[in-house]
């Protein structure tokens, strides 16, 4: 009961505050000192910052669709971030808050002082732990901050209702300096952390979490400083607005330089992707998608989908859902029939390559085309095989609920319902588990995994490679396991037959900085696209790479499957199964994109009122989110944003209601 109390507690605090930046102490009789003052309510305060993950929710597909508005995924209608003229300057909310880094600084706030007197009752490694746990979680919050807007405020305590204070305060940090400082909470959260949690297993944090999570965001911030390096993006790069405030002015990088800032960061993110890779096994792939009931499962397919993931090594955190408990997901229902309409393109596709090493278009690559559904992914990337859907496979081994399918059809390409059309004709089922019952409304308890230790061996690939130009034993060694785990030959194979003008037609990682990468590089990227394929890693990964400068000069088209050369004679049914008469002509009436195109294109098919019919554009500014006016008023002498102690992001303008300038 103190428990929920507590929380309430806490819940109100964050409803009550002058602005984005501060937040009031609880509206509580009860002292924070009676509350942070036992293990159990330190383990209380922590669990409920766990909401802050990314996790599957009620209603929708979950994770799974976090990959769109990249070249993995489409979903039925565009994202505005692709089209001229409709991502504008807010007045007020966007990425601009605080109010979960209010909670931890309250916390540490409290609670630190308490524990440095022996006043917090529990057991003491239990206590620190909890402690550790809410460093992690700062950390976490300052990342997000740092991906979405670069330069950040450093603020690590609650501040008083004055403006003079929170404007001392509030001063945006160079983002590098938001990068450390996410690492020195890290290396706290380490210092306090035990290796295993106190209770929870791997539904709770635990050291090599902290590691993992340190290689991320170190790598993140190497390479975004390597590919912005010249540019606006960058601390003292021409153009950069820091520089026009005085507390920015004489800024120099702690490293002495910026091309040192990207080497220490690279070293970083190699030292504890290490520390996590040589730890942990990958888990075993048959390579084998399990069709039925009575055929051998398939524990790297199953461990996406599993309700219970203790008995998978590899998952280092995840999210545990309970029917009885009424924490559930949607997810099984999606996955067993039309992803809710997100789609995989073609273009996510394609990196898939044979099980021979060479990419589909290479000489001797023995690839069959992509005419018959059916057998789009036969001798390929068993990641391929086993994720992507073909009509005729079974979902689910036992009864399918309402709104999914116990054998795949072809695909339902008109569906009048958004969330059962399939909008580009291709689909996956990551993440699906075969108990039918899991696929009625909001039944489905397959977990969510957050953290899994395959990434620690890509980060290291990549951080290796970025800071060198060379793969080191360690690399090689962590490729070759991958490799192995997908059931494909050597990674030099795929290197030496690997042409670039090829690959940058549909990747995006195939750039940076608008010109092409080497081969080494792109297949590290394409190891890392088809390894986290609908995990949402992908457009992290384009933004730090600064890849989309290409579509500043080119558009791009986003397609699904072949459809035209001999799908449509077989997927030609709607939601009824009713013949389907398919209009092509781009006009008022028309219900699929041209047949022209071969491909289907799911933007294209009405012209009319259609920004986004030729393709996809980009501009400078969309690599970060642009600072809400109101609150460079807020800290304002005379509430204008001009004369702020906050500036607003490269490209984009101060007034509401502004496009991106470039």
């Amino acid at each position: 009961m103190k428990n929920k109390i507590f929380i309430a507690c806490i819940s109100l605090a964050l409803l009550t505050g002058c602005n984005s930046f501060l937040d009031q102490e609880p509206l509580s009789q009860l002292s924070p000192e009676q509350y942070l003052s036992t293990e159990e309510n330190l383990a209380a305060y922590a669990t409920d910052l766990y909401n802050t993950l990314p996790v599957h929710e009620t209603g929708s597909w979950g994770r799974w669709l976090d990959d769109n508005n990249t070249d993995n995924m489409a979903y039925v209608n565009p994202s505005d971030i692709f089209a001229p003229g409709y991502w504008r300057v807010s007045q007020t909310g966007g990425s601009y808050e605080f109010a979960a880094i209010y909670r931890c600084n309250y916390f540490l706030d409290f609670v630190l002082p308490l524990y440095e007197k022996g006043s917090i009752t529990g057991v003491a490694p239990n206590i620190r732990h909890y402690i550790g746990e809410v460093y992690f979680f700062r950390a976490w919050q300052y990342f997000s901050k740092l991906k979405a807007l670069g330069d950040f405020p450093i603020i690590t305590k609650t501040l008083a209702d004055d403006l003079e204070a929170l404007t001392a305060e509030s001063k945006r940090m160079p983002r590098n300096e938001v990068a450390r400082f996410i690492l020195s909470d890290l290396d706290k959260a380490l210092e306090y952390m035990q290796s295993t949690p106190p209770v929870g297993g791997t539904n709770r944090l635990g050291q090599d979490c902290v590691h993992l999570f340190k290689s991320r965001v170190a790598l993140y911030e190497g390479t975004w400083l390597k590919y912005f390096k010249g540019t606006a993006f960058v601390p003292n790069g021409p153009g950069w607005p820091g520089k026009d405030k005085s507390y920015n002015s004489d800024y120099q990088y702690p490293a002495g330089s910026i091309d040192q800032e990207i080497e220490y960061f690279l070293i970083e993110a190699m030292n504890e992707a290490k520390i996590v890779a040589d730890k942990y096994g990958l888990t075993d792939n048959t390579g084998i998608f399990q069709n039925n009931a009575n055929e051998a499962s398939n524990p790297y397919f199953d461990m996406f989908g599993a309700s219970d993931m203790n008995t998978y090594p590899e998952v280092l955190l995840w999210k545990q859902y309970s029917q009885a408990a009424g924490v559930v997901n949607s997810v099984v229902e999606f996955a067993a029939a039309a992803n809710q309409g997100w789609g995989m393109t073609k273009s996510m596709l394609d990196a898939f390559i044979m099980n021979n090493g060479k990419p589909i278009y290479a000489t001797g690559s023995s690839y069959n085309g992509d005419a018959d559904l059916s057998t789009i992914t036969q001798g390929r990337d068993s990641r391929a095989e086993i994720f992507f859907k073909k009509p005729g496979n079974r979902n689910l081994h036992s009864a399918a609920g309402p709104e999914s399918y116990e054998i795949e059809p072809y695909p339902n390409i008109v569906n009048s319902t958004s969330s059962m059309k399939y909008t580009t004709g291709l689909t996956i089922r990551k993440g699906l588990n075969f108990d039918g019952s899991y696929s009625v409304r909001d039944r489905s308890i397959v977990g969510c995994i957050i953290f899994r230790a395959v990434e620690a061996y890509l980060n290291y690939m990549e951080a290796c490679y970025e800071k060198s130009g060379a793969l080191d034993g360690d690399a090689q060694k962590y490729w070759k396991a991958i490799r192995e785990r997908s059931k494909v030959d050597d990674y030099n194979i795929t290197i030496a037959n690997t042409n670039m003008t090829v690959e940058a037609q549909t990747d995006w990682g195939a750039y940076s900085a608008g010109k092409l990468v080497d081969p080494v590089l792109f297949n590290i990227r394409r190891e890392r696209r088809c390894e986290f394929i609908g995990e949402g890693m992908r457009w992290d990964d384009l933004v730090r790479w600064r890849s989309m400068d290409h579509l500043l000069t080119k558009n791009y088209i986003p397609e699904g499957c072949n459809f035209w050369d001999e799908m449509y004679k077989s997927a030609n049914k709607d939601e009824n199964g009713a013949e389907v008469t398919f209009k092509d002509s781009g006009e008022e009436g028309s219900n699929i994109s041209s047949r022209s195109f071969k491909y289907l294109r799911p933007y294209a098919i009405l012209k009319t009122n259609n920004d986004v019919y030729d393709g996809y554009t980009w501009q400078k500014a969309h690599y970060l989110n642009p600072v809400p006016v109101r609150e460079m008023e807020l800290l304002s002498p005379d509430e204008k944003a001009e004369t702020s102690v906050l500036y607003q992001n490269p490209y984009w303008s101060t007034k509401i209601g502004e496009v991106a300038e470039e």
